[in-house]
């Protein structure tokens, strides 16, 4: 394995960690509430009007987000490797996946894991192999 040190940025991906691991504290310390994405975008529907207030706050952040970061530097390159029939299947298996598990990677992998819950290091035990097995198969056997 080699390190690209032309495109290497560790101090953006710090921020931007730093970033995800302030904005999940104070959602969990303001609100009581987990920044599980796909909870928070699936409980959209049956919301009432409070709740539904800011769970569109916290959307319109997370799509805010790059269009700040753009502000102040350029925004890489955004390319995408397969096709429409790909993209759809990839996209029913990780909703399939977030059901079965009771929530999302951020909400078991990043908040989940912060509260030392065990369900959530089960189901990050589970996704993140599942993941890195996906992408060898789809890179190298499938290609």
């Amino acid at each position: 394995m080699t390190i690209d040190w032309a495109h290497f940025t560790p101090w953006s991906a710090l921020a931007g960690g730093l970033l995800i691991g302030l904005a999940a504290t104070l959602l969990l310390l303001l609100n009581g509430r987990v920044a599980g994405i796909s909870g928070i975008v699936g409980g959209m529907l049956g919301a009432t009007d409070g709740e539904r207030l800011w769970r569109l706050a916290f959307i319109a952040g997370v799509l805010a987000a790059p269009l700040a970061w753009g502000i102040f530097a350029a925004l890489p390159e955004m390319r995408i490797d397969a096709g429409y029939p790909g993209l759809v299947i990839a996209g029913l298996l990780v909703g399939i996946g977030t059901r079965y598990a009771g929530g999302c990677t951020s909400g078991h992998g990043v908040c989940g894991l912060a509260r030392l819950s065990l369900r959530s290091l089960a189901a990050t035990a589970c996704f993140m192999p599942a993941g890195f097995v996906t992408v060898y198969l789809m890179r190298h056997l499938f290609a």
